[in-house]
């Protein structure tokens, strides 16, 4: 893979840091299959609404979701649907990780 441009790393590192934290992750799980209102996500990651609505800022920002207004609701849906591969990604690390930790304690 060719070495790309500096811009191109930092457009890559804004969405890395939209992704990390863990009440964004949260978010971006809920809303990979289907549209939800802020109210649900709200109740979902047990934030009050404005912090919520600051994550999704974040994520809307970095591209990785759409809004939609309805009356004075607003309704969120994954943009990417590429975060499966990624997600499984990280799961493998953290598994593989948690393995490496338990051989060097039992070991």
């Amino acid at each position: 893979m060719p070495i790309r441009s500096s811009q191109f790393y930092e457009a890559r590192a804004k969405i890395a840091r939209a992704l990390a934290h863990p009440s964004r992750l949260l978010l971006m799980d809920a809303l990979r299959d289907r549209e939800m209102c802020v109210c649900d996500l709200t109740e979902l990651v047990g934030s009050d609404q404005s912090t919520v609505s600051k994550h999704l800022a974040v994520l809307k920002e970095a591209g990785l979701v759409s809004v939609r207004k309805e009356r004075s609701m607003s309704f969120y849906a994954s943009r990417c649907q590429c975060l499966d591969g990624f997600f499984g990604c990280l799961d493998t690390v953290l598994k593989q990780h948690i393995e490496d930790q338990r051989a060097v304690l039992v070991g």
